[in-house]
């Protein structure tokens, strides 16, 4: 199965679906390691970096810790912390009368992230693989005294943005071709993201790249459509073109 084929197809896609109206292109890089410490636990970490507008603006970073627990062979629980920086996109208000009554820049704010999940899994004869993970997150954001513009009075003001958590149910659904010592793991999935409304949803179809059983790369195309947000919360649809590495030992 020649998976590579559809590479420079993706490709193509991404550069020109990022010219698409209210829509943004950014890389994503993925960088883990994972211990395995008997046949059902094992430990991980993993950092993430992401661009945005067109890859030209440092978007966010990421930092987490996460364990896993595998009592039977298509069941897997785990659960994690994340440590997020993120660069908040810079926010413009305005008057009744339709002009300008405050701007605030883009800031840099940390978040921290707590996650558990559940995923199972069935593999048909044809190395076909199908997963549904279930996760729960709760992110929450400090309180921080940010600066902005205030037009009316032509003058620099504080602003404090108030502490805030929230709570996500996440529910992806994956199908991959995994076929024993091939070099190649393609993958498709889609990933909805629902606090009481659908806010978000993700589209992936990408590879793993198995080098050996330490050493896997990956390379993936996903689509970030967004749906009820809170305007502080607030994205455009995003194109993002992936890569990632993981290191098992």
């Amino acid at each position: 199965m020649r998976t590579y084929r559809f590479l420079p197809a993706v490709l193509m896609a991404f550069m020109s679906l990022s010219t698409t109206a209210q829509s943004e292109s950014g890389l994503w890089m993925e960088l883990g390691a994972e211990k395995k410490l008997s046949n059902q636990f094992s430990l991980g970490i993993e950092g993430d970096l992401r661009t945005r507008n067109n890859l030209k603006t440092l978007d966010r970073w990421s930092l987490g810790l996460a364990a896993e627990y595998k009592p039977v062979k298509y069941l897997k629980f785990s659960a994690g912390y994340t440590l997020l920086n993120n660069n908040f996109r810079e926010d413009i208000s305005y008057n009744t009368s339709g002009s300008y009554n405050n701007w605030r820049p883009s800031y840099w704010g940390i978040r921290h992230r707590v996650n558990a999940s559940v995923t199972g899994t069935y593999k048909f004869s044809n190395n076909l693989r199908i997963s549904l993970r279930e996760r729960w997150q709760w992110t929450y954001r400090p309180e921080k005294t940010v600066e902005r513009w205030d037009f009316d009075n032509s003058q620099w003001e504080d602003k404090v943005r108030n502490g805030m958590g929230k709570n996500q149910l996440r529910s992806r659904l994956q199908i991959e071709y995994d076929k024993k010592r091939a070099l190649f793991t393609p993958y498709a999935n889609i990933e909805l993201y629902n606090a009481w409304a659908i806010e978000k949803i993700r589209y992936t179809v990408g590879t793993d790249i198995n080098l050996s059983k330490q050493h896997t790369f990956s390379v993936f195309y996903r689509f970030q459509d967004m749906k009820n947000v809170d305007p502080e919360e607030y994205d455009p649809n995003m194109h993002y073109i992936g890569l990632g590495y993981k290191l098992k030992f």
